[in-house]
């Protein structure tokens, strides 16, 4: 699993409730399923195990109660996959296909395909990716044509780079240009959930190839919304970044022609677990209306005492000549799976088309 790990609580998404739903369903579909074997193996030792283990287990014990050979095994999940309750249960029916199919290319593509619909099969994929390429691309450029939207996101979403909770695609994250036409397939797709997944599977190129995700989307056209969607939220990394082709491209680009005025943290102390409100007045100094991108940052101090930079969005808009706009944010400073706080004073920016023009502070009392 990747850095970034999920919630401990999520965890209970694979609980002993969950195991005795999935060995009730599989009686109903494969009435020589051995519920009490399964329901022994999948519980043991479950405490100690996150969440992607409690999946991968599901489907190892799974494969140890079936008495059939993979592809009558997959009839049976197939039958299986409507009938679970959550979508990231379902997700336990991919990975064992990963995990047993890699001999059966293509019977195992088609059933990715179908498991697919009922949560994702975006980890799986990355396993058939990471052992044959090429065929695995072609396959996915084929889902990226197809008429239901969660098949085209996982065109997309499969192979991303940097994918939370998965391996990073080396060959991908090298050569963007290797899933390029999955991507321009999709840069206009009528469906939010794969618009997401395009934008998202830009932002990771932009961590490695920023140069060749900008040339992209230059060579798009923004009229189209749902593209225009895609590019904004694409280089949402880069406009954090203060980057001026990517603010160009979203019609942010030039000198902020403002000033910041009234910069306040309320309270100025806190305790970890208590919410701050940032709030401060964005006045224009020029006749002539300006587009801004406005986002904040805050130094977190870490457990050596140095900080670390984290950028968060606030708005774009248009401000009018002369203009003013009072802008409002909270926030509660709590512990996360992917950021842990540390006692001290914390300064906060205000940045303007990437430009840091503003700062106050406030501490968090150890």
């Amino acid at each position: 699993m990747a850095a970034d790990q999920p919630s401990p609580a999520l965890k209970e998404i694979f609980n002993a409730e969950r195991l005795k739903h999935i060995a009730t369903e599989m009686s109903a579909v494969y009435p020589e399923f051995n519920a009490k074997t399964f329901l022994k193996l999948a519980n043991d030792g479950l405490a100690d195990l996150s969440i992607m283990q409690r999946m991968a287990r599901v489907s190892e014990c799974l494969h140890a109660v079936l008495p059939l050979g993979y592809e009558e095994s997959l009839d049976v999940l197939r039958a299986l996959a409507p009938r679970l309750n959550s979508g990231f249960v379902s997700i336990s029916l991919p990975h064992y296909v990963a995990t047993y199919g890699a001999h059966a290319f293509e019977p195992s593509m088609e059933a990715l395909k179908y498991f697919t619909t009922f949560g994702s099969a975006e980890f799986a994929i990355r396993y058939f990716l990471r052992s044959d390429l090429k065929r695995s691309l072609a396959v996915m450029h084929d889902w990226s044509l197809d008429e239901n939207d969660h098949v085209r996101r996982l065109a997309s979403e499969g192979s991303r780079p940097r994918l939370p909770w998965s391996f990073r695609l080396e060959q991908i994250q090298a050569d963007p240009t290797l899933a390029a036409a999955i991507l321009d397939n999709l840069k206009a797709d009528s469906s939010l959930y794969v618009r997401k997944s395009v934008a998202n599977h830009l932002n990771d190129i932009t961590k490695d190839h920023p140069e060749w995700v900008l040339d992209v989307i230059e060579g798009w056209s923004l009229e189209n919304k749902h593209t225009a969607w895609i590019a904004k939220h694409a280089l949402r990394s880069l406009i954090k970044q203060g980057n001026q082709r990517a603010l160009a491209i979203i019609g942010a680009s030039g000198k902020p022609e403002v000033e910041i005025i009234d910069v306040q943290v309320e309270p100025a102390v806190i305790a970890l677990g208590e919410k701050i409100t940032l709030s401060f007045t964005v006045k224009s100094t020029v006749p002539d209306s300006q587009r801004l991108v406005i986002d904040y940052a805050i130094d977190y101090v870490k457990a050596n005492g140095s900080t670390s930079a984290k950028v968060f969005k606030l708005k774009a808009l248009t401000l009018a000549g002369k203009a003013s706009e009072s802008i409002f944010r909270g926030q509660h400073i709590k512990e996360l799976t992917t950021r842990k706080h540390y006692a001290g004073k914390h300064a906060v920016y205000i940045l303007v088309n990437g430009e840091r023009l503003a700062s106050t502070q406030f501490e968090i009392l150890g």
